[in-house]
């Protein structure tokens, strides 16, 4: 499927003020009373896409405050539990490394159909973060709070506060709460989740999609289920479970969590006062003993919104998109929503690239949502047919892969989430001779390295520098300029080109020979580490020239100014307002 689309010193808690504009428009709207330029970021919303949202905003040193309607944290179950390796590596980014440290890696994913296994498939061995982990919600909640918390001095976190409505002006939005309160905000990323629709009737947004009519009964229990601590386990159509799916996941200290499709009538209540809970449980699990820690019943919904920034405004998560659960795909597409907004707001914020920057957040993060909702939506069409001729063609399908192992192809239980290409993006300039990929490849084999893709997280071994051992480590404290040589007129040019942070990364230092650089290449990396530019042979134009496209400058033909203090190449110059954890380049 392609991609096209249309702590160290001290910080201060204001965004510097970016040269004032040398003509300024003489229609454009008045001042407000507050200087946009001291104002905080406002987040709407505490789960988890809001709470990686103010981290990485903090990181870029801007100050952010993360309004909450619900008064305390109610601990809520597993709920989204499977967070793939790239979202691990952006928590690691935020100092939430705990995530993948804490959660469980699961290696084999099996698939039965009635009592048959049909196929298994295993993640590949990794040197670097794992494939994926299974973490309750709850608990991956809890670790971001800890960084949260850590981060006061950037951070507020106020809860019981509910945003009933805002108005943008050319300065900023002014959020107003049900409470009454009013707070003013610089920008705003909302991802107070699916039930939003206030937020979304005030900017003008719909929400449309469908629902589905099947609900899913979701039950976290603790017991002993030897060799199946690190296995997935999906079955169609069980003796247990006739004409549905059930699908185990293994969770953290021999938990697991387990979801039936059931039908639309489903009454939970009655399940559990004639026994049909413990008899379902008991169909699974056998005699093993078992304590369960949370019962919900779900229906799920595929839900777009059809725009996911407007003004300063920008959705995120399940407040701009809903999926069905099978591939992980809501969280683990939230999260990188809260890295494109958040860097994308710096660099404006800071001036280091224009306000059209913002408009790309809407053309790239709707086009990986509306990849998401084809995924899913044809992965619900095989797990809940809603016609006759669909029913028949998922039996045959299974029929057929019962019989011949060889067309396992054809059975459908969800693809695992994957970061977004930015291939089409306005920002990524294209290479003919690094074509953008056709599609995705198949289970478990390599990507194809194409501007707009993200860059492998390969193993990296830097002298002098210990704590860094994956390169996604060195790529996410601005641009990266990624030299198969040692150019320093390139470097000049890149540093030239914008105000922003641009470290320039030498491939001999990385100790590595998985990085798939061909000789005489430059690669351009963004600060949410997908290739804006993959450059052969370059001058110091092409360099400059993608740089401008990468901060969205090619777009409006003006160039982002804003402060920056470089010092001595190569010797740990440093900018101010950026990433604190801004290193020396290589």
């Amino acid at each position: 499927m392609s991609n096209q689309v249309p702590v160290a010193e001290p910080v201060p808690k204001s965004v510097p003020k970016p040269d004032p504009d040398p003509d300024p428009d003489p229609d454009s709207e008045p001042d407000s009373d507050s200087d946009s330029d001291s104002d905080p970021v406002a987040v709407i919303g505490a789960g988890p896409v809001g709470l990686t949202a103010a981290l990485l905003l903090a990181r870029w040193s801007l100050p952010v405050i993360v309004l909450e309607r619900e008064p305390v944290r109610a601990p809520e179950g597993s709920r989204s539990i499977c967070q793939q390796r790239d979202v691990l590596d952006i928590w690691a980014s935020a100092g939430a490394s705990a995530v993948a440290e804490e959660g469980l890696a699961w290696t084999t994913a099996r698939t039965y159909y009635r009592e048959q296994e049909l196929f298994s498939w295993r993640f590949a061995d990794t040197e670097t973060l794992p494939p994926c982990v299974n973490i309750s919600q709850t608990r991956t909640e809890e670790i971001l709070e800890e960084c949260v918390a850590a981060r006061g001095d950037l951070i507020e976190v106020r809860r019981g506060l509910d945003v009933a409505e805002l108005e943008q002006d050319a300065r900023g939005v002014t959020l107003r709460c049900a409470t009454g309160e009013e707070i003013r905000a610089s920008y705003v990323v909302a991802c107070s989740g699916a039930r939003s629709d206030v937020l979304r009737r005030a900017l003008g947004v719909s929400f449309p999609g469908e629902s589905f009519d099947d609900r899913f009964l979701i039950v976290d229990l603790r017991a002993d289920l030897g060799g199946w601590e690190h296995e997935r386990r999906f079955y169609f159509d069980p003796p247990w479970n006739p004409g549905r799916q059930v699908l185990i996941h293994p969770c953290p200290r021999s938990s697991y969590r387990i979801d039936w499709q059931v039908p639309p009538g489903f009454s939970l209540a009655e399940e559990r006062a004639n026994g049909g809970l413990d008899r379902r449980i008991r169909q699974i699990i056998g005699d093993a003993p078992y304590e369960t820690s949370w019962v919900s019943v779900y229906r799920f919904h595929s839900r777009v919104a059809d725009r996911m920034g407007i003004g300063r405004v920008l959705l995120a998560g399940d407040c701009a998109h809903l999926y069905a659960p099978f591939g992980a795909r809501g969280l683990n597409s939230g999260v990188p929503d809260a890295e494109n907004a958040a860097w994308k707001i710096a660099f404006v914020a800071r001036g280091w690239a224009p306000d059209d920057l913002l408009e790309t957040y809407h053309l790239e993060r709707h086009a990986a949502a509306l990849e998401n909702l084809d995924v899913t939506a044809a992965t619900m069409r095989f797990l809940v047919p809603q016609t006759a001729a669909e029913r028949d063609r998922r039996r045959a399908a299974l029929d057929r892969a019962a019989a011949d192992p060889a067309m396992a192809g054809e059975i459908d239980s969800g693809r695992f989430a994957e970061p977004f290409w930015y291939t089409g993006s306005p920002l990524t300039t294209p290479e003919p001779t690094r074509p953008a990929p056709a599609g995705r490849p198949p289970k478990g084999a390599p990507q194809t390295l194409a501007p707009g893709v993200i860059v492998p997280d390969t193993r990296v071994r830097i002298a002098g520098r210990p704590e860094i051992t994956r390169l996604r480590e060195l790529l996410r404290d601005g641009f990266t300029l990624l030299m198969d040589g040692e150019d320093e007129q390139l470097a000049d040019a890149a540093r030239s080109a914008t105000a922003a942070p641009v470290n320039v990364v030498h491939l001999k230092d990385l100790g590595s020979s998985a990085v798939d650089m061909r000789p005489g290449e430059v690669w351009l990396i963004r600060p949410d580490a997908h290739l804006a530019a993959i450059l052969p042979r370059p001058g110091p134009h092409d360099i400059a020239a993608a740089l401008a496209r990468a901060t969205g400058q090619s777009a409006t033909g003006k160039s982002a100014t804003g402060q920056r203090e470089i010092g001595q190449r190569g010797t740990g110059h440093t900018h101010p307002g950026g990433p604190e954890r801004a290193k020396s380049p290589l």
